[in-house]
């Protein structure tokens, strides 16, 4: 059966880092929501999004398809219900639709917010997490990196670590290719995974849960708390806390940053820091892309958001609930507002539109250093994110 998994409303609430992915594509955990879903079912799911990201994510339809909200975390409760599902039938909780299984028609015309009319309702009785918010990605990577390091690591031998290290407690797996030297892990509070040729330098400090994806490295001395994810290929120094980077991101020197979600392709100049904690102790408030207006969290920790490709320079201070959009360039004294539209170039003493054949070229230069071409597919997805975003940059 072909699997794909949708997006509903939730994508809204998740720009800018749904600007340049479906939701499925956010990481969680050790593990993307597509990643946790394609081992689950042991194949590759495509994705049912907005029409601009097509190109680079395509979406593959058969003649039966199981479609699963791209929100939704796999647990083996709801994968059975989902499986057990017939053709024409929906799996709904709180008229939220968890999944589908529709035909190829069915499917063309399916666009992820409306339920078939011809659908037959089944009501899911049992208990799931969804992501929903942009806030969810650090709030609930604790439970996101302890399924997935379960789900990772069952049955298998982790790689030797070396004697040189202090461990605390037996959760610790190491993948085969991963450097781990003169380091202090506490895997106590929580499962530490280090992934393949990622690497720990000498005289960090860990606690746990925490995640080291695939070449991600961490800078000497680091301090990170968990729950923190760092995602393929990202580099990360100084002081972090409950921090998802996504991919391919940079924050190498000192400076603080607690309860953030950085997209992939960013640079975090050093002694970055974010606020996480506002002085009178209220309630977090967070830009809302969609609704345009800040809304609740309901949380006291809450710290920056950054779209792919955004950069800030050394020294940069952001305030608590600070969202920053796609392809930003940041930089001076002071603290930027705390919403900052895509393609915006500036300080706090006022942005400009940062012109896209400009924000293109270094995108080429970012990814070349990775031996990695910004190709037309990438160019395109730029194009489409700075037209879909115009309209916010009223500076």
């Amino acid at each position: 059966m072909n699997t794909i998994l949708f997006d509903d409303q939730r994508y809204d609430n998740l720009l800018p880092l749904t600007h340049t992915r479906p939701v499925s594509d956010l990481r969680c955990g050790i593990l993307t929501l597509a990643e946790k879903w394609n081992l689950l079912c042991q194949q590759t799911t495509s994705s049912l999004s907005r029409f601009h990201l097509r190109q680079k994510f395509p979406l593959v339809i058969a003649e039966d398809n199981l479609l699963i909200n791209a929100g939704l975390f796999p647990n083996p409760e709801v994968r059975i219900a989902i499986q057990q599902l017939n053709l024409g039938e929906c799996l709904l909780h709180d008229n939220e639709m968890l999944a589908l299984r529709l035909n190829a028609e069915a499917t063309q015309q399916f666009d992820g917010t409306h339920m078939p009319g011809d659908c037959t309702q089944i009501t899911y009785q049992g208990t799931y997490q969804s992501l929903k918010n942009l806030w969810d990605l650090f709030s609930l990577n604790d439970m996101a990196i302890r399924a997935d390091y379960k789900q990772l690591t069952e049955g298998r031998t982790s790689a030797p670590i070396s004697s040189t290290n202090t461990i605390l407690g037996n959760d610790v797996f190491i993948e085969e290719g991963a450097i781990v030297e003169c380091s202090i892990i506490n895997t106590q509070t929580g499962p530490v995974y280090i992934g393949k040729d990622a690497e720990i330098m000498e005289g960090t400090m860990l606690r746990g849960p925490i995640a080291l994806c695939e070449q991600s490295v961490l800078k000497m001395g680091a301090k990170v708390y968990g729950a923190t994810t760092l995602g393929p290929g990202c580099k990360v120094g100084g002081e972090v806390n409950n921090v998802v980077f996504q991919a391919n991101a940079n924050k190498a020197h000192d400076g603080f940053l607690g309860n953030a979600v950085i997209g992939e392709w960013c640079n975090l100049g050093a002694d970055t820091n974010n606020s996480n904690l506002k002085n009178n102790y209220e309630e977090v408030k967070l830009w809302n892309e969609s609704a345009n207006r800040f809304v609740k969290t309901g949380l006291q920790f809450c710290g920056l958001i950054m779209g792919d490709h955004s950069k800030c320079g050394i020294n940069t201070m952001f305030n608590t609930g600070t969202v920053v959009g796609v392809s930003c360039n940041i930089y001076g004294a002071g603290f930027p507002r705390n919403f900052i539209p895509s393609f915006s170039w500036g300080s706090a003493n006022g942005f400009v539109e940062y012109q896209l054949a400009k924000a293109n070229d270094t995108a080429t230069r970012v990814l070349n250093r990775r031996k990695l071409i910004f190709d037309d597919v990438e160019q395109n997805l730029m194009a489409a994110v700075f037209e879909r975003t115009r309209v916010q940059r009223n500076y």
